[in-house]
């Protein structure tokens, strides 16, 4: 007989005014409600509710916006925009959902499930010489497909959260 550990919800409901830099390792369910400043790195879900404003740049894997933010969003599986949405900058989903009603300031570019190495080196904000280096080196996960680099996202969220990046 198998049996299933439920895995305890961890929810952080954030009211108050924040600056700084909030990095969860762990997958958290976490709202923001009021003003932040600064980045945010999540696992799990990120919701901004609609009386939040955040100004800073957003990294987290399912992201809710119904609030006003400014700044880089990376959403590695699902960003949704609700109604009330106002955002202003880039945004990076894998999944885009954008509610009649929302406002977006910026430019979009779809997270592929493979990338180039032109796009990798976006992703990881990196230069394009040191993803190639560590392509050809072998310290980075990548497939060559005739002369060029090939990029399992996945794999290389992976390898960044292994911290072996720039080793």
């Amino acid at each position: 007989m198998a049996f299933k550990k439920k895995l305890e919800e961890k929810i952080l409901d954030v009211d108050a005014a924040m600056q700084g830099t909030l990095a969860f390792k762990e997958p958290v369910n976490l709202r923001i409600n009021g003003k932040f400043e600064g980045n945010l790195e999540t696992k799990g879900s990120l919701t901004i509710s609609q009386t939040a404003s955040v100004a800073g740049d957003i990294l987290g894997e399912n992201i809710i916006i119904g609030g006003r933010i400014k700044g880089r969003i990376t959403a590695k599986e699902r960003l949704t925009l609700l109604p009330s949405a106002i955002v202003e900058g880039d945004i990076y989903p894998a999944r885009l959902n954008v509610a009649e009603g929302a406002i977006f300031e910026g430019k979009c570019y779809m997270l592929h499930d493979f990338l180039n190495a032109e796009q990798l080196a976006h992703y990881l904000e990196v230069d394009l010489n040191s993803v190639l280096e560590w392509a050809n080196t072998g310290k980075m996960p990548a497939t060559k497909e005739g002369d060029h680099w090939r990029f399992e996202r996945k794999t290389i969220d992976s390898w960044v959260a292994s911290g072996k990046i720039g080793k």
